[in-house]
């Protein structure tokens, strides 16, 4: 089955109220019957859109944070009044347990497919879910990721809290701010070759078609090499990397190993020392929360454009 996601549909009664929301959620529609009240977000990329759509006084937490990376400045002052209900992956118990009435995230940011937490086990206790569309390949197909997963987000969650228009001015802003940016840089000759390297030294983990930072490539101007691996975030083999001998490297930094740890790795590596962006030593840090779908993308595609076109 491959996934059609549609507008959001709002019904009104008199008096211009909102009654009755209904978005496209992967494979499900969800209908909302008012705004949430009490909201949960997991990982950082998810929480800031919940804060970028000014969301923060309709939340009572958020989970799956510090358990696997920091905050910084931008986040904290926006979820400083918030707990952190959980480091990691929430447990049922979590939610149920803070009185969430919705909870936004994603399969593999923060749900994974036949456990503990999904729609189906949190709808008994009137949990409202809402999956994060680059991460519906894991439900079914899909069209490979774009930026417009992201705008698609922000659009349904404008919907369900009854801020649509300031949805739509967010998006539209960050359609604007991306196009006059890259109006602005010379064309490529080509579309560089460019691999994703986000952790592994026996294998590497990278993206494929459907995680984001295909899409980020592309929007820049590039290719991601492995565009053609039916995949999201997943392992490949060293052979298949060396072979397509990528002219650029993405470093996403997070975790313990560090993005200068990672660049050591590879430069070090007898085995790399002929692929192109090892050679001539072009690598580009995307933090985390850039890499993955949220406000942050836009100051990701400019910061790959940019170094697309670096001497």
């Amino acid at each position: 089955m491959k996934f059609t996601f549609i507008a959001p549909v709002v019904m009104c009664i008199a008096g211009g109220a909102l009654a009755q929301t209904t978005v496209q959620s992967c494979d499900r529609q969800v209908t909302f019957d008012a705004p949430p009240k009490a909201a949960i977000s997991n990982d950082v990329n998810l929480t800031e859109m919940m804060l970028v759509l000014g969301l923060a006084e309709s939340m009572v937490g958020y989970t799956g944070i510090s358990g696997w990376r920091t905050l910084d400045e931008n986040m904290t002052a926006g979820i400083e009044a918030l707990p952190e209900l959980s480091a990691k992956y929430p447990s049922k118990e979590v939610l149920i347990g803070a009185d969430a009435d919705f909870y936004f995230a994603g399969w593999n940011y923060g749900m994974k497919v036949g456990g503990e937490v999904t729609p189906e086990t949190l709808a008994p206790y009137g949990i409202n879910v809402y999956e994060l569309t680059e991460s519906c390949i894991h439900m079914g197909s899909k069209d490979a990721a774009s930026l417009e997963d992201m705008y698609t987000d922000l659009r349904n969650l404008g919907a369900i809290f009854g801020v649509s228009d300031r949805a739509e001015a967010l998006v539209t802003g960050y359609q604007q701010e991306l196009a006059s940016f890259l109006a602005g840089l010379p064309e490529l000759e080509a579309a560089p070759r460019v691999f994703v390297y986000d952790s592994g030294k026996d294998v590497p983990f990278t993206a494929g078609r459907y995680a984001m930072p295909n899409a980020l490539i592309e929007a820049a101007g590039g290719t991601n090499i492995m565009n053609d691996f039916e995949k999201s975030w997943a392992t490949v083999g060293w052979e298949a990397v060396v072979e397509r001998n990528p002219e650029v490297i993405v470093i996403v930094n997070y975790g313990e190993v560090t993005a200068d740890q990672k660049i050591a790795f590879l430069k070090g590596n007898p085995a790399f020392a002929d692929i192109d962006a090892v050679r001539n030593d072009r690598f580009v840090v995307l933090e985390y929360v850039e890499a993955t779908p949220g406000p942050r993308n836009i100051k990701a595609v400019k910061s790959l454009a940019a170094a697309l076109r670096a001497e």
